[in-house]
């Protein structure tokens, strides 16, 4: 695997490990991440719960808790710290200044279009700017206003294709579709971000995830164009990271079939792993009756099915009859839990043998 850098970062082994909330990458996970050379994402989704604080509301708190675990992530390692930030959550503006005040490597940025995001850069800053899209479109549109509106183009390119877990950019008839596969949209991408890059003589590299389980994985996707690739799903089964230990069980108790696709509070089709929360959601058993939090801008509480933020937090501290875990397409395939370092030499080694074989 080569390196490749994000602005003047040098990300000595490509994987960016995905930004997982509510509390399932925190700084615990990313720190052990990018103590191996790759990048640590912490996830600014539900922090105000995971660091409750009696004397702050739920987005004071969400604030608070980033400060916490970028901090604390900064303390235990020299390597490369990010933090996702979803453009649909309501304090969206508000945490990506405390990501740039607190110095965050990367602000890795989706679940919308983040196309303000460059205007919160303060002078002297080094916090690099990754969007997150899911098509070559959504790809030029940033690139064209950053551009235009900054004078400032993406560090890198995340683009996550339909397997991915969690929230998805897609429409339900796209997600099997595959002309919308990952394999398809990292070309698109790729030549769309190298307009920008040969008109202003800087690169840009794309980033892959989605779906991506082995080291084999990683370099056919590569083979399209991807400079790196963001995995969130296989660190989860690891002991490093933050999910409780249910959580993580839920992964390797699931069969294929228990993967599904479902419609979140959010507005936006998610991949999750079936429950029974989940069944009674779909009856309208979970219906809340107000919402204290305000969380996401696109929630709303008189149609919503569930409350999706109390509903994450209970999986993370394993209370699954109350929550359920968000999961990338192959969640089913893990078996057991490992540790991070050992996990990215299973990705080197799958990626060498793939390598090995395809240049025979």
């Amino acid at each position: 695997m080569k390196s490749f850098k994000i602005g003047n970062l040098n990300i000595q082994i490509p994987i960016i490990q995905g930004g997982m909330g509510v509390g399932i990458s925190l700084s615990g996970l990313a720190v052990a991440v990018a103590n191996q050379g790759g990048v640590g994402v912490i996830s600014a989704a539900g922090l105000g719960f995971v660091h409750r604080n009696p004397a702050l509301d739920y987005l004071q708190a969400n604030i608070e808790g980033l400060k916490k675990e970028l901090r604390l992530a900064k303390e235990k390692t020299k390597g490369v710290i990010g933090v996702n930030i979803m453009v649909a959550m309501s304090n969206f503006a508000e945490l990506v200044k405390t990501a740039v005040a607190e110095k965050a490597d990367v602000i890795f940025s989706g679940a919308g279009l983040p196309l303000g995001l460059p205007g919160f850069l303060t002078p002297g800053s080094e916090t690099k700017l990754a969007p997150i899209v899911s098509s070559g479109r959504a790809a030029k549109l940033i690139c064209s206003k950053w551009k235009e509106t900054y004078n400032y183009l993406p560090d890198a390119i995340v683009v996550e294709g339909p397997k991915a877990g969690g929230h998805l950019g897609f429409k339900n008839n796209q997600i099997e579709d595959t002309h919308y596969s990952l394999e398809e949209l990292v070309p698109e991408v790729v030549r769309e971000v190298k307009t920008f890059e040969d008109a202003y003589h800087v690169k840009i590299p794309v980033i892959a995830g989605g779906g991506l389980h082995n080291g084999a994985d990683i370099f056919n996707i590569m083979q399209k164009g991807a400079a790196g690739v963001q995995l969130g799903t296989r660190f989860v089964t690891t002991e490093e990271c933050d999910a409780s230990a249910d959580f993580k069980q839920s992964y390797i108790n699931a069969s294929e079939l228990d993967i599904e696709i479902i419609q979140s509070p959010v507005g936006m089709p998610g991949r999750a792993v079936h429950n029974s929360f989940i069944e009674e959601a779909n009856q309208g058993r979970r219906r809340p009756i107000k919402c204290p939090h305000h969380c996401i801008r696109t929630c709303d509480v008189s149609k919503t099915p569930y409350c999706i933020i109390n509903a994450l937090y209970n999986a993370y501290k394993g209370n699954m009859k109350k929550g359920f875990a968000f999961a990338g397409a192959n969640a089913y395939l893990a078996t057991k839990i490992t540790t991070v370092k050992e996990l990215f030499q299973e990705l080197v080694d799958g990626f060498q043998t793939a390598m090995n074989t395809a240049s025979r």
